[in-house]
């Protein structure tokens, strides 16, 4: 088979009309055969670890009554076949004690079909923000892709992946509300506008506890970031302060004293001229 075609831009569909015309065939149909369920094996390296038993069962359902609509992609492996994509309807298929299911056999290479997988896996319609930007990661990582070359193959914006892989700057705290839904993708890009970890977790358990849209959690940590920190006032020594008591009533005036490690600075205020020539003749005493 010959490599895959890069630039494919616009996913599945995209990747698969490129195996068509290598093939040379003008029609879906004339790629799809009915395989023995039981000849093909799931693939271990699938990027999608879990699968909801609960919609399992409901495909299962709707395969009994109206069959595969979409078919599988498996290619040869020895005598057997291997997923490269549909695990989710090969599930339901069995679980629906069906003994084919129809499948595109595609001669693939290892990393072909892993691109396969992992595009597939990315364009589920129940993807979540978190599981997108993990895949997208995965898929950089294995396939060893630019992310500009990664929005290509997905056909996505640069910047749409970008954004996507930002949420994995989060803690692992907040990325498992992310993943549970118990905050929105918007929530969570206003959380990255927080700088202090610490900070972005316990706004994100007040979000929660409060309910908060996305539009008060940006106002929130709008208030947040807008706010100054007061510099601490460090305590003044006791001595410190009684002479300055002392001196201002000598002098009539305020009197600051800033005390170093080994120096110091006093501070006597004045406010006119004639102010100033008062202050002087009561330090020089003339």
């Amino acid at each position: 088979m010959a490599a895959v075609k890069k630039g494919l831009g616009k996913g599945l569909d995209a990747l698969f009309e490129s195996y068509r015309e290598e093939i040379g065939a003008k029609q879906d149909d004339s790629l799809v055969q009915e395989i023995k369920i039981n000849d093909i094996d799931p693939n271990p390296d699938q990027p999608r670890k879990q699968f909801d038993e609960e919609s399992i069962k409901e495909l299962a359902d709707s395969i009994r009554v109206h069959g595969v609509v979409q078919p599988v992609i498996v290619r040869p492996s020895g005598s057997r076949y291997m997923l490269v994509a549909g695990e989710r309807r090969w599930r339901a298929s069995r679980a629906a004690n069906k003994t084919t299911i129809p499948a595109i056999v595609l001669d693939l290479n290892e990393k072909e079909a892993l691109e396969i997988s992992l595009i597939e896996n990315l364009q589920r319609e129940d993807l979540n923000p978190i599981e997108e930007a993990k895949g997208i990661q995965e898929m950089i990582d294995r396939l060893n892709l630019t992310q500009e070359e990664a929005a290509e193959r997905l056909g996505k914006s640069r910047p749409a992946v970008a954004n996507a892989l930002r949420l994995l700057q989060l803690s692992e705290m907040i990325q498992e509300l992310l993943y549970e839904n118990k905050i929105s993708a918007g929530h969570a890009r206003a959380l990255l506008s927080v700088s202090d970890e610490k900070k972005r977790d316990e706004i994100a358990n007040l979000i929660i506890k409060k309910n908060l849209s996305v539009r008060e959690t940006e106002k929130l940590i709008q208030n947040l970031n807008s706010k100054k920190k007061k510099p601490k006032i460090k305590q003044k020594p006791s001595y410190i302060l009684e002479i300055e008591s002392e001196l201002e009533e000598s002098l009539g005036t305020r009197v600051q004293i800033n005390p170093g490690k080994k120096k110091g600075i006093i501070e006597i205020e004045y406010y006119s001229n004639d102010d100033l020539e008062r202050i002087i003749e009561i330090v020089t005493g003339k």
